[in-house]
């Protein structure tokens, strides 16, 4: 039944989570929420939080609302759970209109269908025809009891089996092409069976219901591997193979928590290989690239779900677009983690030559999204030119910006662009092509991070402070300056600022608005009033005319509070000059080549 959205969230306020689960857990107050040890996996110490909109446990990562609390916790339906609460909460289930109830009729006759369709694979399963399909999941070391739990089968040999069996269950041929079993001819009409001499994986929805078939083709034939088309069960853009299996995850107890993982993989025979050898939270996308109704499918699993991928081309480029897919609707409580398997192995070969626990340990290794981003984005560029690693800056501004929550997108900048300044800009000042071309080779690149050593006394603070308060008075430098001010160890108020400055649109007419938006016009007024500088203080100062005299003083200052590290920035200007020598660069280099002699000779700029 398909229910109004206004109904669902009426439903959702009427009912506080925490009254929801309080029935199946003791609840405690923690702070402004709620905290309880987790009713999905056994634990102690709480572990599992209830917020007013939903719940989530830090502890296996099952995460939802009330209506995927009864629905996981009681094994309902979701009519099921929407129909309890509603009677929990004293309001009316909506009638459906005459439409809602014919669109659901013909599901449940779909629904039985494939039912009957399954029974009649499975009974062909057993054959002397089939013989060649029992030998080949034989080979690939599948058991009779994997077999089963998977509904494993044999299609025939198409010749009209299927379609005689489902017509003495009472289908007309035109319901048996709606299930998506028939072809589809050239004048619209029904021809032959879809399958036939093919190895069949049942499709299931959560509830374990056939939806739809995958089938491998035994012996010559193309397609390799063939899936039902859309039908009104059956979208495969909102489907997982082996999604019928998660319910059942948190639920297995003594265990090593990883064999609980969420994992998705890219094959039916992938999913069915883990799941054998005890990881149980494997899932599958059906021949399309992760889309973001599954991720949705798996945050309502695991809010920092698995995502294994073959270690070739072809894998490394379907990661990129998984990760490039969650960043919309990625949030502070829903991510994702990486893993990589050796070049020419995927997890069925994987688990089959190594065991569980090799895999356990691969999952141990596992990466979040931001590191994944970052080694992708770099194993991209074709050299290391400043045209490539303008290109790898502006790209990885543009990840973050694809974040819809603000507050993340700003972290993720801030990562991104922290690896990006320490691995093409180190402290030394030279550029290591070996290293980098050494890194990747691999998928991982595991960049310490290395920041300048600054003293924490007085001195230091006022010389951070008047770096910031040049970039307050004169932002059209921050551009030219950015590399060596994302470098700065900077204390808290400070770096709040230099945060801002960084976010700032280059249009921003006013900074003084752009900080009361951000409020912290008062800190910035703070700052700017305790520099003392002459230069910023005379009333006739136009930061658009002498912006190369406050440029001048910011690398002064620089050099003072770390004259080792505006020796590399000299080195790497003068790489940049020699390979394009232009009035920016020349600029620049000059601007860094008189700070540091200035330093050297002890002057102090005001």
């Amino acid at each position: 039944m398909a229910f109004d959205q206004r109904f669902l969230e009426e439903l959702r306020q009427r009912l506080p989570l925490h009254s929801i689960i309080s029935r199946k857990v003791k609840v405690a107050r923690s702070g402004r929420h709620w905290k309880a040890c987790c009713p999905f996996h056994g634990e102690k110490t709480p572990s599992f939080y209830i917020y007013d909109d939903h719940f989530h446990c830090y502890g296996c990562g099952v995460h939802g609302d009330v209506i995927s609390f009864v629905m996981q916790s009681e094994g309902r339906s979701f009519n099921e759970a929407v129909s309890e609460l509603a009677s929990l909460a004293g309001i009316e289930v909506p009638e459906q209109t005459p439409q809602q109830k014919q669109r659901q009729e013909q599901q449940h006759n779909l629904y039985e269908l494939m039912t009957a369709a399954h029974e009649y694979y499975l009974s062909e399963f057993q054959t002397p025809k089939a013989r060649v399909a029992r030998e080949y999941l034989l080979n690939r070391g599948i058991t009779q009891q994997t077999i089963r739990e998977f509904g494993l089968c044999w299609s025939g040999d198409g010749r009209g089996g299927l379609v005689e069996y489902l017509k003495t269950k009472g289908y007309e041929l035109k319901h048996i092409g709606e299930a998506g079993l028939l072809r589809r001819q050239a004048d619209g009409q029904w021809g032959g069976e879809l399958f036939f001499n093919r190895v069949m994986y049942p499709i299931c929805d959560k509830r374990g219901r056939v939806i739809a078939f995958g089938g491998r083709i035994i012996g010559d034939g193309q397609p390799k591997y063939l899936n039902s088309p859309e039908t009104p069960l059956f979208s495969k853009r909102r489907v997982l193979f082996g999604l019928n299996h998660l319910s059942s995850v948190f639920s297995r107890k003594d265990i090593d928590l990883l064999y609980n993982t969420v994992i998705v993989v890219e094959g039916y025979m992938d999913v069915i290989a883990l799941y054998q050898a005890g990881f149980h939270g494997a899932v599958a996308p059906l021949g399309t690239a992760l889309t973001q109704d599954q991720l949705g499918l798996l945050w309502r699993a695991s809010s920092q779900p698995v995502l294994c991928f073959d270690g070739d081309g072809a894998g490394r480029r379907a990661m990129l677009h998984a990760a490039e897919e969650a960043l919309p609707i990625l949030t502070s409580e829903q991510t994702l983690n990486f893993i990589s398997l050796p070049d020419g192995e995927d997890p069925d070969s994987f688990v089959q030559r190594y065991g569980s626990e090799a895999f356990i340990n691969i999952i141990r290794q596992r990466k979040n999204l931001s590191e994944t981003l970052y080694t992708l984005s770099v194993n991209a560029m074709t050299d290391q030119s400043p045209e490539q690693r303008a290109a790898l800056k502006a790209r990885l501004t543009f990840i973050a910006q694809q974040i819809t929550d603000q507050n993340l997108s700003k972290e993720y900048r801030k990562v991104l662009m922290d690896r990006f300044y320490e691995q093409f800009y180190p402290r030394n000042g030279k550029f290591d092509r070996k290293s980098l071309s050494n890194k990747q080779k691999s998928l991982v690149l595991n960049t310490q991070l290395v920041r300048p050593t600054i003293h924490k006394n007085q001195v230091d603070y006022e010389r951070m402070c008047i770096l910031i308060a040049l970039l307050l008075y004169c932002p059209i430098i921050i551009a030219s300056v950015e590399e060596a001010l994302c470098r700065l160890e900077l204390p808290e108020d400070l770096a709040q600022i230099r945060e801002a400055l960084l976010d700032l649109p280059y249009e921003h007419e006013d900074i003084s608005v752009y900080l009361k938006q951000k409020n912290i016009f008062e800190l910035a007024e703070k700052i700017k009033k305790s520099s003392n500088l002459t230069l910023l203080n005379h009333n006739n100062y136009d930061k658009n005319s002498d912006f190369q005299q406050v440029e001048k003083q910011w690398w002064h200052f620089y050099g003072w509070l770390n004259i080792q590290e505006l020796e590399d920035q000299v080195v790497q200007a003068q790489q940049a000059w020699i390979q394009s020598p232009d009035e920016k660069n020349q600029r620049t280099l000059i601007a860094r080549l008189n700070a540091l002699e200035a330093v050297k000779r002890g002057e102090i700029d005001t």
